[in-house]
C-alpha cells in the first residue's frame, strides 16, 4: 500500500546525499549548495509525497515579514484585497513586503521566496504561475496561502476563493425569474477556475429553469472593459438577439452598457446586464449595475488568518476555503420585451 510520507532516510537514499543534508533542506535550516538544495526538493516532488515533519517535537513559530505578490495594477478589486491583507498583517504586529503592478507577472520570484532572507511566509494573489510552479514552492516547506487561485490546486495548498458558482448560478436565476430566456454570458478566460465555475453556475440556473445552454451565445474575453465591449457587440449582432448579458465582472459589464449605447439600446427596457464583483465601478453607471458581490475583503482577512496558523506551526482542518457571495440587484435588469 502507498504511504503518504516519505521519511528523510529515503530522501537521502534518492539523491545520493546525506541524511543529515535532507534534513537541513526540508526545514530550511543550515547553509546547503544550491543545486544540491535543488536536488532534494525536485526528488521530494518527483517522488509525489509530502515532505517529512521536522522532528523534536513542536517547531518554533516562523519569524519574518509577510511576502504580498499581487501582479496586477491595484485597482479598486485587488486594492481592497492588498489593503484589508495589509492592515490585517499590521495588527498582527507583520511586515509586508509588497510586490505588485503588471510588471511583476514577469519576475520569477517563487523559486527565491523560501531563501529570501527575512520572509517568513506569503500571500500569492491570483498567481499568474502554473500550478507545478505553486506546488514546487509547496514542497519546499514555506508557508504561503493563496487568493483566488487561477488554476486548480492540489489539495494540501492552502487557498481562500469566493463562492463563484452559486454567485452566478444566482444572478442568471434571477434574470430567468424575470422572464428570460436568450441569455449571452461575457465569461472570463477559458483557462481560470473562476471563469469554469461561473460558467458552470450559469448553466446550473438555466438548468433549473429548464432551458437548454447555447454554445453560441458564449464568449471568453479577458475581463477588461474593451474585451467586454468587443464581446457584448458580437452577441447583440446575433438574430434574435440575446434578452439579456451576463458579465465575467463589472469591467466587462461596462464594456456591454458601451456596446448597448453604441446600438441605441435602452438599459434595461431592451437589454439586461450583470456583473460580478460589485466594485465602486457598478455603482458610477446609470443606472447602477446589478451584480454579485464578492467579500474582497474578507478574503484579504481569511488569508491572513490561514497563513498566521501556518506561520504558528498550527494544524489547519480547512485547507480550501469558499466564502459566501451576494446577489445585488440595482438599475440594469428588468423583465424582457
Amino acid at each position: 500500500m502507498r504511504r503518504d510520507r516519505v521519511t528523510v532516510r529515503e530522501v537521502a537514499a534518492a539523491t545520493g546525499v546525506s541524511i543529515a543534508t535532507v534534513s537541513r533542506v526540508l526545514n530550511q535550516q543550515g547553509s546547503v549548495a544550491p543545486e544540491t538544495r535543488e536536488l532534494v526538493e525536485r526528488a521530494v516532488s518527483e517522488l509525489g509525497l509530502r515532505a517529512p515533519s521536522p522532528r523534536g517535537g513542536t517547531a518554533k513559530p516562523v519569524d519574518g515579514a509577510v511576502y504580498v505578490r499581487c501582479p496586477y495594477v491595484l485597482t479598486d478589486y485587488f486594492g481592497l484585497i492588498v489593503s484589508s491583507i495589509a492592515e490585517t498583517l499590521d495588527r498582527h504586529g507583520r511586515q509586508v513586503i509588497l510586490n505588485a503592478g503588471e510588471a511583476a507577472a514577469q519576475d520569477a520570484v517563487l523559486s527565491r521566496l523560501p531563501a529570501q532572507r527575512g520572509v517568513g511566509g506569503a500571500i500569492l494573489i491570483l498567481p499568474p504561475e502554473p500550478a507545478e510552479e505553486v506546488v514546487r514552492l509547496r514542497a519546499r516547506r514555506f508557508p504561503f496561502v493563496v487568493v483566488d487561485p487561477r488554476t486548480t490546486l492540489p489539495r494540501d495548498v492552502p487557498s481562500v476563493s469566493a463562492a463563484h458558482h452559486s454567485g452566478a448560478r444566482q444572478v442568471t436565476a434571477h434574470l430567468t425569474s424575470l422572464g428570460h430566456t436568450r441569455i449571452g454570458v461575457i465569461g472570463g478566460p477559458r483557462e481560470w477556475l473562476a471563469a469554469d465555475a461561473r460558467l458552470s453556475g450559469h448553466s446550473a440556473a438555466l438548468a433549473d429553469a429548464g432551458i437548454l445552454p447555447d454554445p453560441a451565445l458564449t464568449r471568453h474575453v479577458e475581463p477588461t472593459v474593451e474585451q467586454g465591449r468587443r464581446a457584448a457587440a458580437e452577441l447583440l449582432s446575433l438574430t434574435p438577439r440575446p434578452t439579456a448579458l451576463v458579465a465575467f465582472n463589472d469591467k466587462t459589464a461596462l464594456g456591454a452598457l458601451h456596446a448597448a449605447a453604441d446600438r441605441g439600446l435602452a438599459v434595461p427596457r431592451d437589454l439586461s446586464i450583470t456583473g460580478f464583483d460589485d466594485i465602486d465601478l457598478g455603482q458610477a453607471t446609470t443606472p447602477q449595475l446589478t451584480t454579485v458581490r464578492q467579500p474582497l475583503q474578507e478574503m484579504g482577512r481569511m488569508a491572513v488568518s490561514l497563513l498566521t496558523r501556518l506561520l504558528d506551526r498550527h494544524q489547519l482542518e480547512a485547507l480550501h476555503i469558499e466564502l459566501a457571495t451576494e446577489l445585488v440587484i440595482r438599475g440594469t435588469t428588468s423583465h424582457p420585451r
